[in-house]
Order: C-alpha cells, then sequence, then structure tokens
C-alpha cells in the first residue's frame, strides 16, 4: 500500500504538475462567474511554471541534499562489501531496445565497475526489481547481471537483488542477502540527492554503510541567478522535491532514523 500511494502522490506533487494544474482550473474558471478569482489562480499557475523553469529554485533546493555526506577519500579503508541501489537502468527501454538503456542516474553503474576493480575482495550486491506501478518489464538487477560480466566484473561476485520497488524494500532485501559480519565495511552507492534518505533507511534495517555518493546536479558552490534552460532546471527541481516530499513521508512512516539523516563520527 505504502508504494502505490507513493506512486500516486508523486504525481500529484510533481511541481510541473501543480503549476500546469493551477493554470489549467484558473482558465476554466475564468469562462465562469468566478472569472476574477480564475484569473489570480491561472497567474499563480504561471508564475509558479516561470519560477520552476527559469530560476535556480532546483539548485537551492537540491545543494543541501547534495552535500549531506562527503566523498569517501581515496585513502579510506577497503570495504568488505558495496551495495548499489537501482534507479539506473530503464527497464521498459532495454527490453525494447535490447542492451542496457541507462537513466541519468547511470553513475551508480559505472561507479559499481570502477569499485569492482579497485577493490577485487569486496563483494557486490546491486538491489533494483522495478519502481513501475503498472507495467513492469523486468527488473533492473536482471539487466544489470548481464551487463557486469561485459564490463569485466567477474559473475560469481555479483549478488542480484530484484524484487524490491523502492528504498525501503532495497534497503530491506540487501540486509537479507548481504548478511554483513559484526564489523564488515560496506559501502552505499546511490545518488547524492538521494543518500540522505537512503542512509536513514539503512540505519532503521540495522544495515550499518558508509555512503559513497554519485550522480551530481550541483557543484561545490551554490548557483544563484536566473536560467535558460526550462527542461534542466524542471529536472532538478521534480528530483529534489521527490526527495523533500520522501523523507517527509518516510520519517512519519518510521522508515528513517532521522527527518534530515547527518554522517556519523
Amino acid at each position: 500500500m505504502f508504494f502505490i500511494l507513493s506512486k500516486i502522490g508523486e504525481f500529484f506533487l510533481a511541481p510541473l504538475h501543480v503549476g500546469v494544474f493551477l493554470a489549467a482550473v484558473g482558465v476554466a474558471l475564468s469562462f465562469t462567474r468566478f472569472a476574477a478569482k480564475g484569473r489570480i489562480v491561472a497567474a499563480l499557475g504561471v508564475a509558479t511554471l516561470l519560477l520552476l523553469c527559469f530560476t535556480s529554485l532546483g539548485d537551492l533546493m537540491l545543494y543541501p541534499l547534495e552535500n549531506r555526506f562527503p566523498q569517501v577519500a581515496e585513502d579510506a579503508p577497503a570495504p568488505d562489501g558495496i551495495v548499489v541501489l537501482g534507479g539506473a537502468i530503464d527497464e521498459n527501454l532495454s527490453r525494447l531496445r535490447g542492451g542496457a538503456a541507462m537513466t541519468e542516474a547511470g553513475e551508480r553503474v559505472t561507479a559499481m565497475v570502477e569499485l569492482a576493480r579497485r577493490y577485487p575482495a569486496a563483494k557486490l550486491l546491486f538491489a533494483g526489481g522495478s519502481g513501475r506501478l503498472f507495467g513492469a518489464a523486468g527488473s533492473e538487477a536482471e539487466i544489470v547481471g548481464r551487463l557486469l560480466p561485459r564490463l569485466g566484473v567477474e559473475p560469481g561476485r555479483i549478488i542480484l537483488e530484484d524484487s524490491s520497488r523502492n528504498t525501503w524494500e532495497n534497503a530491506v532485501n540487501a540486509l537479507a542477502l548481504a548478511r554483513p559480519a559484526p564489523g564488515e565495511r560496506w559501502l552505499l552507492v546511490t545518488s547524492a540527492s538521494h543518500m540522505p534518505r537512503s542512509m536513514g533507511i539503512f540505519r532503521r534495517v540495522g544495515f550499518p554503510v558508509v555512503a559513497y555518493p554519485v550522480n551530481y546536479h550541483t557543484g561545490l558552490r551554490l548557483p544563484l541567478g536566473l536560467r535558460s534552460h526550462a527542461s534542466d532546471q524542471l529536472k532538478l527541481v521534480d528530483t529534489a522535491t521527490h526527495e523533500w516530499v520522501g523523507l517527509v513521508a518516510y520519517r512519519l512512516t518510521g522508515k528513517t532514523d532521522a527527518l534530515f539523516p547527518q554522517p556519523r563520527e
């Protein structure tokens, strides 16, 4: 039920959808006896769309998420295992076109290959089923399981978790498969903006991991001002909104250990 409700909520809370709905409702009302109020609602919708498309709102929302957990130092101890979360593969497009069609989070998989080569003794676990509400076309894990050997990763090292649909299920299922021994050091690889929620969830299920963030959208300094590429800005706002709403929802349902998880000493 949580998975279904989260997908429905994601549709209605998407910032672009909110702006479009407001503009559409406002225009519709302008042809009724509520025309004056309709013009206000329509103007609010247009203002929302302009804010989303041509300002640095997305950068402002993503920056604290992506900088919550630092990158792992080059001289850090070698890990005993590496968990990589799904979200890097478009299962449907991969099925239609063949191969492994990566999303913008494809760096999760490339980082997995890099870490596999750097730490040849580490266990490798990829956690990802399908996050589609309808029409699931296989699992990410299945596709990644075929891809990694072609990239030079020994098949015997790879543990595939192919039934999870969200980050909570990623963590629960990964813990059951990895069975980390006390004192083992495991890295958690996912997008930097997704890391705070992921770390809170893994802590909640009792799987101690070290954050290994990838797939950044913001730089070291926060850029401010107007933007010229509306589609890029919409994507940033959408990604950030997904994570901030997710942090609140997961905290309210007891699925994270904090509202905004932070690094521990």
